[in-house]
């Protein structure tokens, strides 16, 4: 899934408010509070429920530019990056991207159909959420 947005917030603060919410997810998940500069490399496990848990690895970090990190499950891996371009002191673009790859044939088949059906609602929760975050500038 690939979605480029214009957004009417800085760069700076839309950075932000993304790194916050990961800072948020790790204390949730770990208890542990980290800051910002710790977060290259960082990994942890995040339940979401008794038998689901996923690990989180961030890999990429830029500031005010750029946040990349891999979700693995027993089933998939997902690659997640936020690529955020300046227009001015006021807008930016965000680039964002979500590949998924699936462990064995039965799973990708299971996901290429889910995916094609799942993926117009979680396109369309993103962008909701995105305007949220416009909203809250």
């Amino acid at each position: 899934m690939e979605i480029t947005k214009k957004m009417n917030v800085p760069a700076a603060f839309l950075y932000k408010t993304i790194i916050d919410s990961v800072l948020h997810d790790i204390k949730q998940s770990t208890d542990k509070v980290l800051t910002e500069e710790q977060l290259t490399g960082y990994s942890y496990v995040k339940q979401f429920s008794k038998d689901s848990q996923a690990t989180i690895q961030i890999y990429d970090l830029k500031k005010n530019e750029m946040y990349a990190f891999h979700t693995a499950t027993k089933r998939n891996t997902f690659h997640v990056t936020y690529k955020i371009e300046t227009i001015d002191e006021n807008n930016c673009t965000l680039y964002y991207e979500e590949k998924m790859t699936s462990e064995g044939m039965i799973q990708q088949l299971n996901d290429m159909v889910l995916g094609t059906i799942l993926g117009y609602f979680k396109r369309k929760q993103f962008k909701k959420m995105l305007v949220m975050m416009e909203e809250s500038y």
